[in-house]
């Protein structure tokens, strides 16, 4: 697939290790994605060799307005990353390359389930965000349900959190539940959770018969509640998962 330059307009920090970047696609071409899908960026080692790193694409708003519009990812800061590296060294104005999109980490417009349990750690969020849209029109025609359990260490560290919020307020059929680990906000919403996401999964009784789970992020998360899943009766079809692993 071939790459194109994608040149940085901003960029904003998310949580103390995570940056938010948004991207104009410099070729005059456009980016034409399915929330959930990912781009990858290219660069080089310090010793000339070739490598590349996987982004969710975090773009919220519609993607029908072709050529201009935005790239929008996640990108979190890793000690010594040599992404990070880059990342961190890009001025406003500065080019990348990247390739895609990748992934089917999307929704199926054939699945016809009466709820979404959306599960994710870290920077698995980003495809979710990327997803409202889409859930905001299948509330509006099919009338689903979704829950969206979300693990972060401490309030600083939830990504998007404000987003994620806001649609839950706006729509009933939108629940956001926030699981941190260490540290509650200070006065926390009736949704706030205090563990790991899998430990409230039971809360939300899984069911195969009305459920499609969605799982990203941290490798083990995603094991242990593909597990618990199956366990409540959910075919792996009905199970779909990304699993996030951060290199250097």
């Amino acid at each position: 697939m071939k790459q194109f330059p994608l040149k940085l307009v901003s960029r904003r920090m998310l949580a103390p290790t995570v940056g938010h970047y948004v991207f104009l696609r410099d070729d005059g071409e456009p980016l034409d994605y399915i929330p959930g899908q990912f781009i990858q960026v290219h660069f080089q080692y310090a010793d000339g060799t070739a490598t590349k790193r996987s982004y969710s694409l975090a773009n919220i708003h519609d993607h029908a307005l072709g050529a201009g519009e935005t790239v929008e990812i996640a990108v979190s800061y890793v000690a010594g990353g040599a992404a990070t590296a880059l990342f961190e060294g890009m001025g406003d104005g500065d080019l990348v390359q990247a390739s895609g999109p990748f992934g089917r980490f999307c929704l199926n417009p054939a699945d016809t389930n009466r709820r979404y349990l959306l599960i994710a750690t870290g920077t698995g969020v980003t495809p979710y965000r990327a997803m409202l849209p889409q859930l905001e029109a299948l509330i509006r025609e099919r009338g689903i349900e979704v829950v969206l359990l979300y693990g972060a260490r401490s309030p600083v560290e939830l990504l998007y959190g404000d987003d994620f919020r806001a649609f839950a307020d706006r729509h009933p059929n939108f629940r956001f539940v926030p699981c941190f680990s260490r540290e509650l906000p200070e006065q926390p919403h009736a949704d706030v959770r205090h563990g790991y996401v899998q430990q409230f999964l039971e809360e939300f009784a899984p069911n195969a018969d009305g459920d499609i789970a969605y799982l990203c992020g941290n490798p083990n998360m995603v094991d242990t509640c593909f597990e618990a899943l199956k366990g409540y009766g959910l075919p792996v079809p009905q199970i779909r998962r990304e699993k996030y692993v951060s290199s250097k």
